[in-house]
């Protein structure tokens, strides 16, 4: 006679097993029916006007109609009017040898950088001058600079 292919430690891992998937099935029955109805209405989240979360619904009577065709998507275009780009100035650092300096800006009291290349005509430190600015690598550059 053969002997039986099952073993006491083969045996023993099915019942643990069958005892885990068990117990499973026991929890899950016991969140069922201890859930407060975990319903979708009770997982539902709006978000009102102000933008927050909140568990009810918004107002209908507070609902804005939007019209797609009046969103802009993009950049907006530039208005024609032309502005006074055209800044002053003094001079408050500048060195001949290396070719740039920095304008103080009266308006806004900002440094902005200078090179020799941007001049229309030799200026020295405290001459007060009017400029336009331009971005460069570094920021700003001021560029076509005149004495005032």
């Amino acid at each position: 006679m053969a002997k039986s292919q099952e073993t006491f430690n083969k045996k023993e891992k099915e019942k643990k097993r069958l005892k885990k998937r068990q117990d499973k099935l026991i929890k899950k029955e016991e969140r069922k029916a201890s859930s407060e109805g975990g319903g979708l209405d009770n997982m539902m989240a709006y978000v009102d006007e102000n933008g927050f979360i909140s568990d009810t619904p918004p107002d209908p009577t507070k609902k804005k109609k939007i019209i797609a065709s009046n969103i802009e998507i993009g950049i907006p275009k530039r208005s024609e009017e032309e502005v006074d780009v055209r800044r002053q100035g003094k001079i408050t650092y500048f060195n001949d040898s290396k070719g740039y300096g920095f304008i103080k800006d009266l308006q806004t009291q900002e440094n902005v950088f200078v090179h020799i290349n941007g001049l229309s005509e030799p200026v020295v430190e405290n001459d007060k001058v009017t400029f336009e600015v331009e971005r460069g690598l570094k920021g700003m550059n001021a560029v076509r600079v005149k004495k005032a």
